[in-house]
């Protein structure tokens, strides 16, 4: 069953063309400046081949024609006909309290992703144009929506709450919903395949470190904490967001700076994070070499981001009453060994212990702490397109050869 995975964005559409059956990529790519006149399409084939493409995108309508131009392509393509597309699977933001696991998507399901988008406005608008958009170039292809939220909604109550009155909760459905739900779903899974035991048997601490950064508590399978929140603002230190904070600090801010409530989110999510701290940069691998090259603010940003991994281990750890493994995934998490070391220093006391020679090979799936460790600790790459396009399989449910 070959299955199209959308990633459609407010100014790109990430694409990958998956066989779910044997799980190879035949093919990917993005389009990139979606909405404006100089967007570029750049496309790579399973066999290397690769093209990069000048185009005129100024909508989502306009972006997958492109996808399905390329992959059609008698140059470039994987296929003859758009028939061979059996069905297409979405990355949808934010699924609110409305989907605990990918569905089927038909107009109700439109419907309430719609009525989520005031939870996630820099999302959902765009996730919907991409299925609008496959409605309108491949009508009867069965689409799938798999939400970043649905993986973390097995959380207890007193996970998801806020201190504030319960009336807001009810009212306004502001609570814990966290992010990058299939991320944690796949490493925490595939980690329990290479530790050769069941998921549910388990304890494991997933660190989600890229840009934007998550971690989460999954207990036997089940994701019982997790640290963003209402929004992907709270939590870990983060690029350019500035994760937990006192709320009264921007209360304090805005009054004393004049701020707009749009100036504080920019503020927030924009400015603050590694940038903010270090003045330079949200790139991980600057901060690194510039804390080498004896910059105090790059090294002040790291043992920020760091420390506040860190504080949330001991904090999972208590919260599922053990641990048996940590899962380093992400752009930084897969490969910073720095970060993965100085996020577990001082940990041993709970049974944590890195080997810094594993620590800094370059297997892309390794298992890093050293013989004396208790809990097991590993970098392993995610694949949430593979999550997307296997619940895809699933649920589409068809008996299809291929």
């Amino acid at each position: 069953m070959k299955i199209l995975v959308l990633n459609s964005g407010s100014s790109s559409v990430k694409y990958q063309f998956i066989n779910a059956r044997d799980r190879s990529v035949l093919a990917k790519g993005i389009i990139d400046r979606v909405g404006m006149s100089d967007s570029v399409v750049t496309h790579e084939r399973f066999d290397g081949d690769k093209v990069k493409i000048s185009a005129e995108v100024l909508d989502h309508q306009t972006a997958i024609e492109y996808v399905l131009a390329v992959l059609l392509s008698q140059n470039h393509g994987v296929i003859k006909d758009k028939s061979e597309i059996d069905a297409v699977g979405h990355r949808v933001v934010h699924g609110g309290e409305s989907f605990s696991e990918s569905v089927l998507i038909d107009q109700k399901v439109m419907d309430d992703i719609r009525e989520n988008i005031e939870l996630a406005p820099l999302h959902n608008p765009h996730n919907l144009r991409g299925i609008q958009a496959v409605l309108k170039h491949l009508p009867g292809t069965p689409q799938v929506a798999v939400f970043d939220t649905a993986f973390h909604q097995g959380m207890p109550s007193y996970a998801f709450l806020y201190g504030i009155p319960y009336l807001l909760y009810r009212r306004y459905k502001i609570r814990r919903y966290g992010f990058h739900g299939t991320s944690h779903y796949y490493v925490s899974h595939r980690a329990a395949e290479l530790l050769g035991k069941p998921i549910e048997k388990l304890k494991i601490i997933t660190a989600h470190l890229g840009n934007g950064c998550s971690i989460a508590a999954v207990d036997r399978g089940i994701s019982v904490d997790t640290s963003m929140g209402f929004t992907p603002l709270e939590g870990l230190l983060m690029g350019t967001r500035s994760g937990d904070l006192d709320p009264s600090i921007i209360l304090h801010i805005v009054g004393r700076e004049g701020l707009s409530l749009a100036e504080a989110n920019t503020l927030l999510n924009k400015h603050s994070g590694l940038l903010g701290i270090s003045g330079l940069t949200s790139d991980m691998r600057e901060i690194i070499s510039e804390k080498k090259n004896g910059n105090k603010q790059a090294e002040l940003a790291f043992q920020v981001f760091t420390y506040r991994i860190k504080k949330y281990i001991g904090s999972y750890v208590a919260a599922m009453g053990g641990l048996d493994a940590i899962v380093f995934t992400g752009g930084i998490g897969e490969n910073s060994p720095d970060v993965r070391a100085a996020s577990c220093s001082g940990l041993e006391f709970l049974g944590i212990e890195i080997d810094e020679a594993k620590n800094n090979s370059q297997e892309k799936e390794k298992v890093i702490n050293s013989d004396a460790s208790k809990a097991k600790v590993m970098a392993l790459p995610t694949n949430e397109e593979l999550v997307i396009a296997m619940d895809t399989m699933r649920i589409v449910g068809k008996d299809f050869h291929d």
